[in-house]
């Protein structure tokens, strides 16, 4: 072999047929592969860093079935709130069933006054009225009686023919009109709460009017004292010799000025009530059941004048409470009155029972409901925390942390026949709590409804960027077939073209060789 010996031209074009070759291979290759950098030999700076690109793109990609679950996870939750909120409506529904239903009892704890003479609807009190009549009216040295006017003074002269009013008083006797007492001093005049023994009838009444808020009358020689502005009277008190003395008669068992409370009903608040006419106090029907609405009472009143105070519909299961104050001392309207238990009525009780075991067994699917709620083993109405991880480094994260919505987490439990939805005071206590609970369900369906957004966002950020990646990393290795088809084709010809060549340089060192022989 060594001693073969080529000439210039015939190296040459050799060497040209095997870069040709050499060019034409690679290019098919290119072809093959569609890629232009197929190794690091080819160009080590694109080929490395594709390789990171796509090394990149590969663990994102990765990624994506865990955040696929995330969302299952998510919707697997939201479907179960979905479920929850439906079974929590269907357990009010069973509770205001409850309100709809015949009252539960054939008769409420109640109280009965005695009678209150005169007593309606408009005015309850039937105060005590005090008059001073002509009787009152002492005879004077003549023997005959006079009538009593605005000018008769309250103690005269006797022999002087006078018209002597009380001569019988003294500074010892009082008299209370509407809760103000009033003491008696010498002399001739009237003041505050002070009344001169020698004063005249109408400057007496003027005083009274003044100091305990009451107007007063002259009509037939009986004076009247009532309420000022209102139809009703007043209550008239003080001691014996002075009511006695000035004639006035107490008519009815007024509850003007006494007071009545009654201690907390099923679960309500304690009652405290003053009759009377002043703000405040209670007069009517309307002003009293105002005041007992509040303790789960309401009240009425008959043509006979008796007030009966009853549990309302809310309370009926209820006895209502210990009852106290002055309208229930001796004598008084309500004295001695102690309520009995209400008494069950078993037809509407055996519907009440049926409705406890309905809303008990929709609490049993709340519970499962929420147990089954789960995706892939996580479930994030059970307690369980979902972590999601969005980037390759681990640093881009998101953890949701889950509830237990459970009976128990919601604040829901199971009732019990004959203790439960007896009344409608325990169906409003369930139907807030399931207010309560629906509240809370909501809440959690607006949180996962954002952490869904939130994951769904980056799941679709993640399929872009990994096209980003994958692009750029096909920017910098893919070839352009266009060109590698007509380089391929350019070469080929070059190929036949130096093949010729030699083939040329061949015959021309052979020709010269044979004129040399």
């Amino acid at each position: 072999m060594s001693s073969i010996v080529l000439s210039a031209s015939v190296r040459q074009n050799l060497l040209s047929l095997q870069s040709t070759a050499t060019l034409l291979a690679t290019t098919q290759n290119d072809l093959a592969t569609g890629n232009k950098v197929n190794s690091a030999l080819d160009n080590p700076t694109n080929y490395f860093t594709a390789q990171s690109l796509n090394n990149r793109s590969s663990d994102i990609s990765n990624l994506l079935d865990s955040i696929g679950n995330g969302v299952q996870v998510l919707q697997a939750a939201n479907t179960g709130i979905t479920s929850l909120q439906s079974l929590v409506d269907s357990a009010k529904s069973i509770a205001n069933q409850v309100l709809q239903s015949p009252v539960g009892y054939s008769t409420k704890s109640n109280v009965t006054s005695a009678t209150v003479t005169g007593a309606t609807s408009t005015n309850l009190l039937n105060f005590a009225q005090g008059q001073l009549t002509g009787a009152a009216v002492k005879n004077d040295n003549t023997g005959t009686a006079a009538a009593i006017t605005g000018s008769t003074l309250l103690s005269g002269t006797a022999g002087t023919g006078s018209n002597d009013l009380a001569t019988g008083l003294t500074t010892a006797d009082s008299l209370v009109v509407n809760g103000v007492t009033f003491g008696f001093v010498a002399g001739t005049s009237s003041s505050g709460t002070s009344i001169g023994i020698g004063d005249t009838v109408a400057h007496l009444l003027s005083t009274v009017d003044a100091a305990a808020g009451v107007t007063s009358s002259i009509s037939g020689g009986a004076i009247t004292f009532s309420a000022a502005g209102s139809t009703s009277g007043v209550t008239i008190g003080g001691s014996a010799a002075a009511l006695t003395d000035l004639g006035f008669t107490a008519t009815g068992n007024g509850l003007e000025g006494e007071t009545l409370s009654i201690a907390a009903t099923g679960g309500g608040t304690a009652t405290a009530i003053t009759f009377g006419v002043l703000s405040g106090q209670v007069a009517t029907l309307n002003q009293l059941n105002t005041a007992l609405a509040a303790n789960n009472l309401q009240a009425t009143v008959d043509s006979s004048g008796h007030i009966n105070i009853s549990t309302t519909n809310d309370a009926a299961s209820s006895t209502i409470g210990a009852i106290t104050g002055t309208a229930t001392a001796a004598s008084q309207a309500f004295n001695g009155l102690t309520a009995a238990a209400s008494v069950a009525d078993p037809n509407s009780q055996s519907q009440r029972a049926g409705l406890v075991a309905q809303y008990n067994n929709v609490l049993s699917q709340i519970n499962s409901t929420a147990q089954d709620a789960s995706f892939n083993g996580v479930n994030l109405l059970n307690g369980d925390t979902l972590k999601l991880v969005f980037d390759e480094t681990g640093k881009s994260t998101l953890s949701i942390t889950g509830v237990t919505f459970n009976t128990t987490g919601l604040g829901l439990s199971t009732l019990t026949a004959g203790t439960d939805f007896l009344d409608n005071s325990s169906a409003n206590s369930v139907l807030t709590t399931l207010n309560t609970a629906s509240t809370t369900l909501r809440s959690e369906a607006s949180t996962l409804g954002s952490n869904l957004s939130i994951v769904q966002i980056r799941e679709d950020f993640n399929k872009n960027l990994i096209n980003v990646l994958q692009t750029g990393s096909s920017n910098l290795t893919l070839a352009d077939t266009n060109e590698l088809a007509a380089d391929s084709q350019a070469l080929s010809t070059r190929q036949s073209i130096a093949v010729q060549a030699l083939s040329l340089a061949n015959q021309s060192q052979a020709s010269v060789l044979q004129l040399l022989r």
